[in-house]
């Protein structure tokens, strides 16, 4: 059945490329870091690099961008504990996604751009890479990749899956697609059982379904991040050690101002409560202050050393402090949930032991944030007056902060141990020998 349906895929892959090429156009003038190994796309590499990723035996893992890379990169350290001569390609979709793989770059180690789903291009990619198995972190499931893979004679599998509702959504009105392409892995490997029905939904092999837990949550095999003691720099602004403090942690735009307005509002009955923001990107700072400003706020800049008398609000200007400020706050919203779409993630505000509060549009931690609600292990806001009501009954209860906290961090230890359980369960996919290759299969 794979035949035909590859074959209508092929059929219309170029005309929808053609659609989406002034786009890709206008985001490489815009971003000129999307030029950046252009060719790679296309399955052309420059000598060093083929010279690296030729080597027969390699596993080629696929992560989409920042956070599947993160995901990918425990998973081969697990892996290289488990076997020290593995090696592999690390391809990702966007120029940040390859800019953090890229740090990781070692003998063993090859980051490349993916090549396009267009049949003579994924052809000759894995033609010229030849993996021993191929690893698709999270969600995105490229049909010819998947089936050349198969065709070469290797595994595949998917790790991490996550199925958003939107995506399954998209997969069931393309199910005689999706279907066949998704039975083409040889496991899929979940991050919950309640997971399972769904996929089985779309017609997926239950055999083929095995539930890990989520890498991206799992801290059981990483080292302690260590973290920075930020209250100096409170102490110094003069906020009082017992001062409430309302923390907006990666917010986009609208979200900052119906935090100011939360404080604002709150002010009249808790006027030492104190707001902190630290906004998804850095680059907004700006725009952020005058905004803050108009609102009668007096605000502090992160990385300036002169401060106004008693400030309203600490804007945090900076990358990378984000898991130290946590520390500091007594209640958190988690941004890009509210104003924004897909939220951000949670686990590190979780671990600091703090309660935490989002928007409906949590799409990239839907699991996560399902759980959460499901246990009373944090609330979900929609606007403006159901925000200040949240944040005042939090601040009101310390008991009902620290329930929620502790039952927050209970949904986490279901994860713990994600990492070995997916590599224990691809294990057998990585040492299986043998010619496993069935050519009729995945014909085009």
């Amino acid at each position: 059945m794979i035949g035909p349906i590859r074959l209508a895929y092929n059929l219309l892959f170029p005309l929808v490329l053609v659609l989406l090429l002034p786009g890709l156009l206008v985001r490489m003038l815009r971003r000129g870091k999307y030029r950046h190994k252009f060719g790679q796309r296309f399955a052309i590499y420059s000598d060093g690099v083929l010279e690296k990723i030729q080597n027969t035996g390699r596993i080629w893992i696929h992560a989409v961008s920042v956070g599947e890379v993160n995901i990918a990169l425990k998973l081969i350290q697990a892996l290289r504990n488990h076997d020290p001569s593995l090696t592999f390609v690390l391809s990702t979709t966007t120029s940040t996604g390859f800019k953090l793989a890229a740090t990781r770059k070692t003998a063993w180690l090859e980051p490349i751009y993916n090549p396009l789903d267009f049949l003579p291009v994924s052809r000759r990619a894995v033609h010229i890479i030849r993996p021993r198995a191929l690893l698709l972190v999270e969600a995105e499931v490229w049909p010819n990749i998947v089936c050349e893979v198969r065709r070469s004679g290797a595994k595949a599998a998917l790790v991490n899956a996550r199925l958003s509702p939107k995506s399954e959504q998209r997969f069931r009105a393309i199910r005689w697609l999706a279907a066949p392409v998704f039975n083409q892995l040889d496991l899929l490997c979940l991050q919950e059982s309640a997971d399972i029905p769904r996929w089985t939904s779309l017609g997926v092999d239950p055999a083929k379904l095995v539930v890990t837990g989520s890498v991206k949550f799992d801290d059981s095999a990483a080292a302690p991040r260590p973290l920075r003691d930020f209250r100096p720099v409170l102490d110094s602004l003069g906020i009082p050690k017992d001062a409430p403090v309302l923390l907006g942690g990666s917010t986009f735009e609208g979200e900052e101002e119906l935090l100011a307005s939360t404080l604002l509002s709150l002010r009249k009955s808790r006027p030492d409560l104190f707001l902190i923001l630290v906004p998804r990107h850095q680059e907004r700072a700006d725009s952020v202050e005058r905004s803050l400003a108009s609102m009668s706020l007096r605000v502090a800049r992160r990385t300036k050393l002169t401060a106004p008398a008693s400030p309203d609000v600490l804007l945090v200007d900076t990358t990378g402090e984000l898991a130290s400020w946590y520390a500091c706050a007594t209640v958190v919203f988690i941004g890009k949930s509210l104003c924004a779409r897909g939220g951000q993630n949670p686990v590190e505000a979780v671990n600091a032991g703090v309660p935490v509060l989002f928007g409906p549009h949590m799409r990239n931690f839907a699991t996560l944030a399902h759980s959460f609600l499901r246990d009373r292990a944090a609330l979900e806001v929609h606007d403006a007056a159901s925000l200040l009501a949240a944040v005042e009954s939090l601040l009101a209860s310390p008991e009902t902060r620290r329930d929620m906290a502790l039952r927050a961090s209970r949904c986490l230890t279901s994860h713990s141990g994600a990492t070995a359980r997916t590599v224990a369960a691809i294990a057998p996919i990585l040492l299986l020998d043998g010619d496993h290759r069935n050519p009729d299969k995945c014909a085009p």
